[in-house]
């Protein structure tokens, strides 16, 4: 068996806003897998790096990614653990190449055509008309689930804009989520989730910073809406580890994006470990491209799942990639009539 990865840098139609910063782009690589007697016919992933949350953002990613490489040829393992978006990469390729290379990670009606997953409407940061503007636009296409990122404009603005929702929609039409990416402190976040709570806000993710344990115990304690753990699962690679945090911390719920928690394995792990506490979860995409995102969809086909999904990220790109992946209103859905175009994927920059 061979491997390969080609980095991609992926541009965004427009800047997305978060309370980390405005990105304008964002770098990917893709995984290929296949017999050196055959090169044509591959299994192809993405190892989807997030700079400021992958815990593998930094110098080794590549050197990684190059050591993976070279023990494939030698036929040796690789420990994966610590990077998770080339654990997620490398398990899609071998996904894709076990079921023939055909684009079909995981068999389930979704990839025969039939059904569809529900998805929240995503609502960037940016200042309050940009905001306005895309939370209405969503509202027109039918999303019966927002998400709004908050903490970077005033919150009396961010709260004008859940207040708008509220005032033609109640929460059994709408469902209001709201993403802070630990954009509030401990000194103001608690005003926060009351007024939240009396929009009849679905939850927040991840109020303040992670790596707070002991406050964001409190907060979930003491939060009169339920508060979601995002960045806080980053880093936590042994079952202790997420247990010990579950444990402690006892959150409404969990927010699993594979590419930054170990692939589709490490995501299961933390869905079985949930469901043994009650406590609740959804999966949401961490800007990939639509190779990483199709891969991520079929996987969330397989879930018994009936809450809106974070997976709605497929058009934020100006150089993505066509693939089965289908978006109407808030639904996604899977057409097999299309398939990936692997001649456009051979032009790559591929590296071995």
């Amino acid at each position: 068996m061979r491997l390969q990865f080609a980095p991609y840098t992926l541009d965004f139609k427009t800047p997305a806003g978060t309370s980390r910063g405005v990105m304008t782009n964002k770098i990917t690589a893709f995984l290929r897998i296949f017999d050196e007697n055959d090169p044509s016919n591959f299994g192809i992933g993405e190892a989807g790096i997030f700079p400021g949350l992958s815990p593998e953002a930094d110098e080794r990613y590549f050197y990684k990614m190059a050591e993976l490489v070279t023990n494939i040829k030698l036929g040796i393992p690789t420990d994966l653990s610590r990077f998770p978006s080339i654990q997620a990469g490398f398990e899609q390729a071998i996904l894709d190449f076990s079921s023939g290379c055909k684009g079909i990670y995981f068999a389930s009606p979704f990839v025969r055509g039939e059904g569809s997953i529900e998805i929240n409407g995503l609502v960037w940061m940016g200042e309050y008309e940009e905001m306005l503007e895309r939370l209405e636009s969503k509202l027109k296409e039918g999303f019966k689930c927002i998400k709004i990122k908050i903490g970077a404009i005033e919150w009396e603005k961010e709260k004008e804009l859940i207040s708008r929702i509220r005032c033609k929609y109640d929460a059994s039409k709408v469902e209001i989520r709201v993403d802070a990416n630990g954009g509030f402190s401990a000194d103001n976040v608690k005003p926060v989730l009351e007024q939240l709570a009396e929009l009849d806000v679905h939850s927040i993710e991840q109020p303040i910073r992670q790596g707070n344990p002991e406050i964001m115990h409190s907060l979930c304690e003491s939060s009169p809406l339920p508060i979601a753990l995002d960045e806080e699962l980053i880093g936590k690679f042994s079952t202790e580890d997420k247990e010990r945090m579950l444990d402690s911390i006892r959150p409404a719920y969990i927010v699993l994006k594979p590419s930054l928690i170990g692939g589709f394995s490490g995501a299961s792990e933390w869905i079985s470990l949930a469901n043994e506490r009650g406590i609740g979860w959804w999966v949401t995409s961490a800007l990939e491209s639509n190779i990483g995102l199709n891969a991520i969809a079929q996987w969330v086909a397989t879930l018994d799942t009936k809450m809106a999904q974070g997976l709605g990220t497929g058009g934020l790109f100006l150089n993505n990639f066509k693939t089965p992946i289908l978006l109407s209103g808030d639904a996604l859905s899977y057409d097999p009539s299309i398939t990936l175009d692997r001649t456009k994927i051979n032009e790559l920059d591929w590296r071995d």
